[in-house]
């Protein structure tokens, strides 16, 4: 990748995606937006991998998805000590944590490698907000999942938000090491790509 305004990242099409059928729409929607798969592949994965993936030491990470998961019962009002047993931020985000990690290891999953220009940020504004109740219409979890964490909660289980894409430069890279060997990463030129760019 010799142009530094490419970049990478990683994008999951979650068990859900794949056992809806969903795949190809949402390879679809990447391409046509101008970014080029570099790496694919169809994997089931176990939990030593998906430990790496989600890290429960991420302790900031995981008590901001506690204090949005507090929010969300707030917005319901509904109290989280009755429903999951705990008000604390980060052992909430540590529940939610284990509860993705359940969800991604329950069937396969395609993890794929985007390169483009403003890939990361390109990538998170076509599949939408994280909570599908929240995301707009025109995004991939918007047009195709309706999934809220109050109904997950409610049910101990993860929100099915049909893909994880990586959140940041430094995630990015983090989970492309994770995710792909050098070997399963592709150079090549899409025809397009001089009249996109």
């Amino acid at each position: 990748m010799k142009d530094e305004l490419k970049e990478r990242t990683v994008v999951l099409l979650k068990p859900d995606t794949v056992q809806r059928g969903l795949v190809g729409e949402v390879l679809s929607r990447f391409e046509k937006a101008g970014l080029k798969i570099v790496a694919m592949k169809m994997v089931w994965v176990d939990e030593e991998m998906l430990v790496k993936h989600y890290p429960d030491d991420r302790t900031e990470f995981l008590k901001g998805m506690g204090e949005k998961t507090l929010k969300t019962y707030e917005e319901y009002g509904k109290d989280p000590g009755e429903l999951i047993g705990t008000k604390d931020p980060l052992e909430i985000g540590k529940l939610v944590n284990s509860w993705n990690i359940e969800f991604l290891k329950s069937g396969p999953i395609v993890a794929l490698l985007l390169e483009g220009h403003n890939a990361i940020d390109n990538v998170r504004q076509g599949v939408g907000n994280t909570l599908p109740t929240f995301a707009s219409p025109g995004t991939v979890r918007g047009d195709y999942s309706t999934d809220s964490p109050i109904m997950a909660n409610r049910q101990k289980r993860a929100v099915k938000n049909l893909i994880h894409a990586s959140g940041n430069k430094e995630e990015a890279k983090y989970e492309e090491e994770l995710w792909f060997h050098k070997e399963e990463i592709y150079e090549y030129k899409r025809a397009d790509e001089e009249a996109m760019f």
